[in-house]
């Protein structure tokens, strides 16, 4: 079955299995549990078309996504994102080095203040996993 011809109860259930895999089933049960009726609107949208339509098609691997998610956010100056994501993109198997050159490069083209911001965000979660891994 495509992306396209699954059924929207098949996309947020794949997607929902993405996105714990990728961000950690911790961090989305919480985000699932603690919407309230209002919220929960946006939680079935971004389940189902981010993660089971976007980030379920298999035309790019999920590390590939990742660096791009990680250049875009960047761009946009979201540090909350870009540290969610930062966890994300080694879940998916991009190193520190790789998501350094992503930084850098995102930061010539975004201009120095989102790519300051970026980085930040980035090495505040890279410092948080070396501890827990016990590095």
């Amino acid at each position: 079955m495509t992306v396209s011809s699954k059924s929207i109860d098949d996309l947020f259930k794949e997607g929902l299995s993405l996105r714990r895999q990728v961000l950690g089933a911790e961090y989305v049960d919480r985000s699932m549990e603690s919407a309230n009726d209002f919220m929960m609107a946006f939680q079935r949208i971004t389940t189902e078309w981010c993660w089971g339509y976007a980030w379920g098609r298999d035309t790019l691997d999920l590390k590939t996504r990742s660096m791009l998610n990680l250049a875009m956010l960047t761009a946009l100056n979201r540090s909350a994102e870009i540290k969610l994501h930062v966890r994300g993109a080694v879940n998916n198997g991009v190193t520190a080095e790789e998501i350094k050159e992503i930084l850098l490069h995102a930061t010539i083209y975004c201009g120095i203040p989102a790519g300051l911001d970026a980085f930040k965000a980035a090495n505040e979660v890279l410092q948080a996993m070396e501890r827990e891994s016990g590095a």
